[in-house]
Order: C-alpha cells, then sequence, then structure tokens
C-alpha cells in the first residue's frame, strides 16, 4: 500500500467488497492528483469469499477496468512474519497458524487463477518489493486511458477555469453578423458550412490540430488523467462551437476517450 501511495494511488485497507460498487460511484474531480485506486481485501472481512466474483464480475459488466494482484510467500516465510510481526491470522483463532496459512491458501484458489498479476514475495526484502510494486503500479497508469474533454465557452462569460489549454479562436469570421445565422448556433450546418468555408479556418484547424497530435502523446506519457481543451468565441454561440466539434471529431477519430460540451451554446443571443 505504502509504494502504491507513492505512485499517486488512492488506497484502502481492508474495503469490504459489497461497499466496493458504491464507492465507484463517488465522483472524483477531475482536476484530482490521484492516478489511480488501490482495494486490499482478504480475509479479514467474513463475506470476501462469499461475494467477491459476483461483484467483481457485475462491475466488469458495467465496464470497469481493474486488475487484480495477488500477493503470495511460502509457508515457512509467512511463519517467520507472524511471528516476527505478532499479528493474529483470520482463521488461526480457530487452528493452528500453519493450518491457518493453509486454508487460507485453498480457500483463494480460485481468486489467485483469475489473478492477473501474482507476486511470490518469498525472496524480496521490503525495499524490493516495494520497486516490484512501483513498476507495477507505472504501466497500470498507461493502461488507464486519459479522458480529455473538449469544451466550447464565451469569453463574455468569463473563462473555464478547470481548463488546460484554452485557444481563442475570435479571429475567425463571425457568424453573428449574418442576419439569416445570427439567431443559430455552432451545431447547426448552416453556422458550421460559414466558419469552416474560409481558408484562414482550415489553415488555422490543420495547425492546431497537428499540434494537438503532438502534445496529447506527451500528456498521456506523463500519467494525466484528465484534459480539458477550451474553446472560445465572444459569445459561446457560434464559432466556438463549431471548432469544439470539428476538434472532438479529430480526437475521436484518433480512438481517444473525449466528451464534448458547450458550455455557453444556450445563452440568450
Amino acid at each position: 500500500m505504502a509504494a502504491l501511495e507513492d505512485a499517486g494511488f488512492y488506497c484502502i485497507d481492508n474495503m469490504p467488497v459489497d461497499l466496493l460498487p458504491k464507492f465507484l460511484e463517488m465522483p472524483m474531480e477531475p482536476d484530482s492528483e490521484i492516478t489511480g485506486i488501490a482495494l486490499v481485501m482478504d480475509l479479514r472481512e467474513k463475506s470476501f469469499l462469499a461475494k467477491y466474483k459476483t461483484v467483481f464480475n457485475k462491475l466488469k459488466q458495467k465496464g470497469y477496468h481493474f486488475e487484480i494482484l495477488f500477493l503470495e510467500a511460502e509457508e515457512e516465510i509467512l511463519l517467520q512474519r507472524y511471528s516476527a510481526t505478532r499479528r493474529q491470522h483470520p482463521l488461526s483463532p480457530e487452528k493452528s497458524l500453519l493450518d491457518g496459512i493453509r486454508t487460507e491458501k485453498k480457500q483463494l484458489e480460485d481468486l489467485r487463477s483469475a489473478a492477473d498479476l501474482v507476486i511470490n514475495s518469498s525472496k524480496f526484502n521490503v525495499h524490493e518489493l516495494k520497486s516490484k510494486i512501483l513498476d507495477i503500479a507505472q504501466r497500470s497508469k498507461e493502461l488507464v486511458p486519459m479522458q480529455i474533454n473538449v469544451l466550447s465557452f464565451g469569453f463574455k462569460y468569463g473563462v473555464p477555469h478547470d481548463a488546460d489549454l484554452i485557444m481563442d479562436v475570435r479571429f475567425l469570421v463571425n457568424p453573428y453578423f449574418i442576419p439569416d445565422l445570427k439567431e443559430l448556433d455552432g451545431e447547426t450546418k448552416e453556422v458550421s458550412d460559414f466558419v469552416l468555408n474560409h481558408d484562414e479556418t482550415r489553415d488555422f484547424l490543420k495547425r492546431y490540430q497537428d499540434l494537438l497530435d503532438y502534445l496529447i502523446p506527451l500528456y498521456e506519457k506523463e500519467g494525466k488523467a484528465y484534459l480539458t481543451i477550451a474553446l472560445g468565441c465572444t459569445g459561446g454561440r457560434h464559432r466556438s462551437v463549431t471548432i469544439a466539434r470539428t476538434i472532438y471529431e479529430h480526437i475521436r477519430a484518433m480512438g481517444k476517450t473525449v466528451e464534448l460540451n458547450h458550455r455557453d451554446r444556450t445563452q440568450p443571443v
């Protein structure tokens, strides 16, 4: 747990498996520095064996991505560790320590078989084990896709404080001054065609998309969990909406996890 905490994971020891679905429904702040969640579960919770399969399967069906890391050690090593720490084995009150260890091993056979990675810590000292866990944590972070949010907004209503990249597109030709387009917004074909059918717009999009193609992999490599790309025009109804939609489609075509939001699209003209 200490190694995972050092890697930026939010860790909970002895998490009841029944509470896991509710825990995952809790909202996490977009600017959170948490890079992952690590939950320690074992036989200390009496209902763990009876319920973990059902809970894990339901979470996978809902699209949650998680990995099972199974830690084990040889019998003689476990006996030495329990002797050194003077901790009681969860199953030993009813039998000897060795019998408790062997019963636990048998009861956890199915979970061990389902694990994504099994680590035998018998030959590791504490520093070697921490290094091993840190390597695993780094690889796990790379497997979690960065969440990208493309946001349109109007400068007259304020700059979004959660934006990582802000692009001012007020230099583009403005449909607001075209009577037939003024009451429409940037998601309509009429406004979109008007904005995109200009050389400076096409040139800008080519340059900006090339920049994003360069930056997004670097943010992913750094382990960033969220990236908000904000496009702003005066009122947030026309130019920024069309450009945000175009950038969103470009990023989605890259195979990235991306959402599109128009903050001020419904503001009055």
